[in-house]
């Protein structure tokens, strides 16, 4: 994957293609042109994945502005499947820092499905950014594949890219779990998190499973059970000071693990 082409779009034409590309990885309607080419002429920053001339990727973000500062709100990353879990989404978002950076930001946002396992490791642990706003059903009722059946729940990312890369190197420890996978698979809050007012710790971890996609069309019942406890969690949390700063995979176990620290 490694000798595919990473660059930013600049054309209508390219931009036409990127809405197949949307297409595909959503299989819903895909952003109109004329939104994306305004955006792309206004601050906004647009990026293409080539393989031999062929577009297998985008990531789409905009210019924004919270009445303090200007960051850049990174909106969509799309990629073909066969060209997913490649490594290419970081190559993305980091060539999207360094334009960003280039153009005079210093700081991107962007929201994401806090049960997408894959996209929280993205996230958290290899970009180093932090989530620091928990939104319930955000978008309200989403029908394309990847979230029908769902609350759109999501978690608001902050990216400070002038800021250097911390290490991190955080080790579960029981007593601070306040989630837990149940035998079953059910997602089990722990007795720590009923004591959540005396919390003295700075540190703690919360189970999710690692693959929801497939969970989610075997069982939507036990989906939707993870999607509200998870979101028990969150809510309490983020309200006493917390963000979530990275993710710990326990593949074998079938889950991963939330770091959240204040």
């Amino acid at each position: 994957m490694n000798n595919i082409e990473i660059r930013p779009l600049t054309t209508m034409d390219e931009l036409i293609e990127m809405q197949k590309v949307e297409e595909s990885v959503w299989h819903a309607d895909s952003i109109p042109v004329h939104q994306t080419f305004t955006a792309l002429n206004n601050g906004g920053i647009i990026i293409g994945a080539f393989d031999h001339g062929k577009m297998v990727g985008f990531l789409y973000s905009f210019a924004g502005f919270d009445g303090k500062r200007a960051y850049l709100c990174s909106h969509e990353l799309g990629i073909l499947p066969a060209y997913q879990k490649s490594g290419l989404g970081e190559r993305m978002k980091w060539m999207q820092a360094d334009l960003a950076f280039e153009a005079g930001y210093e700081m991107l946002t962007w929201t994401f499905d806090p049960l997408e396992s894959v996209n929280a490791y993205l996230n958290l642990h290899k970009l180093g950014a932090e989530g620091v706003f928990y939104k319930a059903n955000y978008y309200g009722v989403m029908e394309d594949e990847l979230n029908q059946g769902l609350p759109s729940d999501r978690i608001h990312i902050k990216w400070e890219i002038n800021h250097p890369t911390t290490t991190k190197d955080f080790s579960i420890q029981q007593s601070q779990v306040l989630l837990v996978k149940g035998p079953d698979g059910s997602p089990q809050i722990t007795d720590a998190f009923d004591t959540l007012g005396g919390l003295s710790e700075t540190v703690w971890f919360m189970a999710f499973p690692e693959d929801f996609q497939t969970l989610k069309s075997e069982n939507i019942e036990l989906a939707k059970s993870w999607r509200l406890a998870t979101r028990t969690i969150f809510e309490a949390m983020f309200a006493n000071g917390y963000k979530a700063v990275d993710i710990i995979r326990d593949q074998a176990k079938k889950q991963s693990f939330y770091v959240l620290k204040k």
